[in-house]
């Protein structure tokens, strides 16, 4: 079982969200940390508020850290073309000496789309971008060259270099809970699945669906890593009974999801009791 925490970079102070992911990175349970891929505060948080831009935030942070894993619980398909995300990546691996995961969703947030002027087309169309995108990702971290043409992005002898450290590449760490498309893609390309709901039954019905779509497929469904999000942790004992029913239900990754309660000291405490519980 990993443990990992993820933080909602809006709403604070730098330095309080430095200090978070320092005490993650010094709390020996937790073995990843993650940030959002907002440009709006979310959640009904007051969006004329502060929000730090996710692929910007998470180099910095992890670049002052040497043991922790690291990426976003989920960088949005239509924000960045996946070419430019490729390089983006390999860049941050490398630099890192091989600790990101790669974090890929369909993005849903219509507001921000809308006010910058960024695209936001049916679902059925991200889902086809997101398929894409997996392969494109794919193919510029473990090909020389990358020739690609699908409905939504074209690759002509496209080159990324340097490749990551990881071999083949980072991990895709896939969110979302479609059953159709999005546990399908899953199927297909992650190497770690996040479930973003909230009960151990949800899940287990979730799982049932993913491992339909893994024998379609041809893959293991053991292939996979089952993540999901424990939200705003805020006691240690209630968090970690509603870990060890995550647990039983089919997951091995808690992810301590802190929303609003930046507090270290809870952090350790908190990632302690859970790894207790799921031992």
């Amino acid at each position: 079982m990993r443990i990992s925490v993820k933080l909602q970079p809006q709403h604070c102070e730098w330095d309080t969200l430095r200090r978070m992911w320092m005490a993650a990175e010094e709390t020996p349970e937790v073995d990843a940390a993650w940030l959002f891929d907002h440009f709006y505060p979310i959640n009904g948080a007051d969006v004329a508020g502060p929000c730090f831009e996710g692929w910007t935030a998470l180099a910095c942070l992890a670049a002052q850290t040497e043991r922790l894993r690291f990426g976003l619980i989920v960088s949005g398909v239509t924000y960045r073309h996946p070419a430019v995300l490729a390089n983006m990546c390999a860049t941050l691996d490398v630099a890192t000496g091989g600790r990101l995961e790669i974090g890929l969703g369909a993005a849903w947030n219509e507001d921000e789309h809308r006010a910058y002027g960024i695209d936001f087309p049916p679902v059925g169309q991200r889902m086809d971008m997101l398929d894409e995108a997996c392969e494109v990702l794919d193919l510029l971290l473990t090909q020389p060259l990358a020739s690609f043409e699908g409905k939504e992005y074209r690759l002509v002898d496209a080159r990324c270099e340097p490749k990551p450290v990881q071999s083949p590449r980072p991990p895709f760490v896939l969110g979302g809970q479609g059953e159709r498309r999005m546990l399908h893609i899953a199927a297909k390309w992650a190497d770690q699945w996040n479930f973003p709901g909230r009960t151990p039954e949800d899940l287990a019905h979730k799982l049932e669906v993913l491992y339909g779509h893994c024998d379609a497929v041809g893959r293991p469904p053991e292939a996979i890593e089952v993540s999901v999000h424990l939200f705003d942790p805020s006691d240690p004992g209630p968090a970690a009974r509603e870990a060890r029913a995550l647990a039983a239900a089919g997951a091995d990754h808690i992810v301590l999801y802190f929303q609003t309660h930046f507090d270290p000291a809870l952090l350790r405490t908190v990632a302690a009791s859970v790894a207790d519980a799921i031992a």
